[in-house]
């Protein structure tokens, strides 16, 4: 393992992804959401998609030089337009915008198309918190899920994320896949050839397995059965009528270099507690209930794990593996 500090892995990120083919715009907002990523220990969304970035680049499936435009936009509405770029300048031009029109009227929302992975959905709502104001996010992804009952991979696994900000701590910070477990949890199992466990997935006959590649060429089980399977057709239906996007079907798999852009898009909601109900009641209400969950022994706020790993890597650096720290050399010296 490497230890770097967040600026110097976003650096060689950066430069990795300029070398593929990124601009330099695109390459620093990626670089630093990945980052970002692993400092609130989710590896799985952060560096380590930097060679399949590269790769998306090289074949064309990511427009390196895209600049997001503004597409549509009312008083409370936002369309952003990714141009096949990278998502995150997009997502954050879309959340900024949402933040502004839930500070002016209430509410404010934000909608990104012809977009590409935006990956741990709950780290672009940091911003919406410290306005004070509730966030939730949402996306679409390629075809990972069934829909219930069937075999065929069809919905992505379609992350929600929501974000509650409280005075003087933490916000909660609530963000989960509609899958069992995120797809990039088996993709790290897959490179490091660890098992999964039973329930996680099916290989491509539908049939229960443990092995993550057949479980990458096959498809993710729902969380909770049909009810994230219902959840992951309202994200679905949600993003590509108010986005205009792909559906997950129609995106080839983020796990093969070759492919279409995948042009699908991503939703973020913005409330302003003041324009309802008032600041003092929102933070009232929500200590409330904070306290009596905490009064529950055992429970734990959503959200703790990732302050924990934050300040933990901040202290002692970003732990890279070797064979990845390699990779991300040799990409960013090409």
């Amino acid at each position: 393992m490497t230890a770097y500090r967040a600026e110097e892995l976003e650096q060689l990120a950066a430069a990795a992804l300029r070398n593929g083919g990124a601009s330099a715009a695109q390459a620093s907002a990626t670089a630093k959401a990945l980052v970002q990523a692993d400092l609130a220990g989710l590896p799985s969304h952060g560096v380590s998609r930097v060679p399949m970035y590269v790769a998306h680049l090289r074949h064309q499936r990511v427009n390196g030089n895209a600049q997001p435009v503004i597409a549509r936009q009312t008083q409370s509405t936002t369309l952003i337009d990714a141009q096949s770029g990278f998502a995150f300048p997009a997502c954050a031009q879309a959340v900024n915008a949402a933040i502004a029109s839930a500070r002016e009227y209430g509410i404010g929302i934000g909608v990104v198309t012809n977009s590409h992975h935006f990956g741990a959905a709950a780290l672009h709502l940091d911003p919406v918190a410290e306005a004070g104001m509730i966030g939730m996010a949402m996306g679409n992804s390629p075809a990972a899920m069934p829909a219930w009952g069937g075999k065929t991979p069809l919905f992505g696994t379609n992350p929600i994320a929501a974000v509650f900000p409280r005075t003087g701590q933490n916000p909660l910070v609530i963000d989960l896949s509609l899958s069992e477990v995120a797809r990039g949890k088996i993709m790290v199992a897959a490179k490091q050839g660890k098992p999964i466990p039973l329930g996680w997935a099916l290989d491509a006959e539908g049939n229960p397995t443990t092995d993550p590649n057949e479980a990458l060429r096959g498809s993710m089980l729902p969380a909770g059965g049909v009810k994230g399977a219902m959840l992951a057709l309202i994200v679905e239906l949600l993003i590509v009528s108010l986005a205009g996007a792909q559906f997950g079907a129609e995106a080839d798999s983020f796990f093969e270099d070759a492919g279409n852009q995948p042009r699908i898009g991503q939703l973020f909601i913005v409330f302003n507690p003041a324009a309802f109900a008032g600041e003092a009641v929102y933070h009232a209400r929500l200590e409330a209930l904070i306290a009596a969950m905490l009064a529950d022994q055992g429970t734990r706020l959503p959200g703790t794990r990732r302050f924990d790993a934050q300040a933990k890597a901040e202290a002692d650096g970003i732990a890279v593996p070797e064979a990845l720290d390699k990779e991300l050399q040799a990409l960013a010296q090409r």
